[in-house]
């Protein structure tokens, strides 16, 4: 394949970009690409590695009501996004080298990474086998849609992901209180927890400005610990909560405005180092009964370009860094995926970020249509190509 007359998202230099079996093997300046059985005519426009999504609910096995591995990856694709790590809130949960095994053995539009139960059946009681899991392709590991409440097990599954060499992320909320402070008090022990540790820890859903607070503090004292946050957090606010009713409801829920700005700054201080959707797709019923949670792979990039690069908090290419080469590092791929260099995937998103469109739920790929952002007016749609 030949991708011709493509310009770098981080430099603006036009390239042809050649790829084989799946790897980029030759980057030239435009015009000079060759030949090649397919050829794909950027025009122009934008080019960037495939995004790397770290938080997806895919639903499967279990409740594929909501979502499939392959519908959900055909909404990743959809919206750029060429690898997804899915979260372990399965029926049953990704707890056992089994579950990992159906996973990968499912059709999917594009690259599917296990994150597996920090404990059994996520009940915070007993710890899984974490080498098991790693072994069985694990990526990470995480209870994810629940924290683990038991500090001591908290530690002790720290300790024993070092051990392994395995990331663990967080689900940071205090069952027994309300607001930020549910969320502060967790990302506050949890980041304590891997200091003392020496771990690696990455916090998931980033909601407060506390606790991004919290997250940058650690990192100034030498802390394994990364971050994330999720477009609505930066998009909307408590203010839209009742505006858009069931599909503004997610947990964390959606905070103040001095907390949205407070996340904005910390992506633009590195305290968070990537945007992940936490794409959580239920059927319209169960949102009207109340579940928590919204879909997200086909708008996070539009999202990021709408409210972080043409509002002027961050540049482009600081946007491409935290949807691809952040979070390639932090779950340890940054050798495969991440950036368009020789000898890494051939998986790439080309787009123009001054392209103008209004996001419509009804195109969606997912099985599910609980988002806040039908009807937006939205810039940078992306066109995904996966050469493998």
């Amino acid at each position: 394949m030949l991708i011709k007359n493509a310009r770098l998202a981080d430099s603006g230099e036009f390239v042809d970009i050649s790829a084989a079996d799946g790897i980029i093997v030759q980057i030239r300046p435009s015009g000079r690409g060759g030949e090649a059985k397919k050829t794909i005519d950027a025009h122009g426009n934008y080019i960037s590695p495939g995004f790397i999504d770290l938080h997806v609910h895919l639903r499967d096995p279990g409740l594929t009501h909501k979502e499939d591995i392959f519908s959900g990856t055909m909404a990743a694709v959809n919206g750029g996004i060429t690898t997804v790590c899915c979260m372990p809130n399965t029926s049953p949960n990704i707890d056992s080298p089994e579950i990992i095994q159906y996973i990968l053995s499912q059709k999917a539009r594009c690259d599917v990474l296990p994150i597996g139960a920090i404990t059994k059946a996520q009940k915070g009681e007993a710890l899984t086998d974490f080498a098991a899991l790693k072994k069985a392709g694990a990526i990470a590991l995480s209870d994810d849609g629940r924290p683990v409440e038991n500090e001591t097990l908290m530690r002790e599954a720290l300790i024993k992901a070092k051990e392994n060499d395995m990331l663990v992320m967080s689900h940071c909320e205090d069952l027994k209180l309300a607001g930020n402070e549910a969320e502060d008090k967790i990302t506050k022990r949890d980041v304590d927890l891997a200091q003392k540790t020496g771990a690696r820890l990455h916090i998931c859903h980033v909601s407060t400005k506390k606790s991004a607070e919290y997250i940058g503090e650690a990192k100034k004292s030498g802390c394994r610990v990364t971050a994330e946050t999720c477009p609505h957090y930066f998009a909307l606010s408590e203010k839209d909560a009742k505006k858009y009713g069931a599909n503004a409801k997610m947990n964390p829920p959606l905070r103040s405005v001095e907390d949205k700005e407070g996340i904005i700054e910390a992506i633009k201080s590195g305290a968070i180092d990537c945007i992940s959707t936490d794409h959580a797709p239920h059927s319209e019923e169960e949102k009207k009964a109340g579940a928590n949670g919204i879909t997200g792979l086909e708008t996070s990039f539009a999202l990021g370009v709408t409210y972080l690069v043409r509002q002027g908090h961050i540049t482009l290419s600081k946007l491409i860094g935290l949807m691809s080469e952040n979070p390639a590092k932090i779950i340890g791929l940054e050798n495969e995926k991440g950036k368009i260099e020789t000898g890494k995937a051939a998986n790439f998103v080309i787009f123009d970020p001054n392209a103008k469109f209004i996001f419509d739920k009804n195109s969606s790929r997912s099985k599910s249509l609980n988002t806040p952002f039908h009807g937006f007016e939205l810039y940078g749609k992306p066109f995904c190509i996966r050469c493998n």
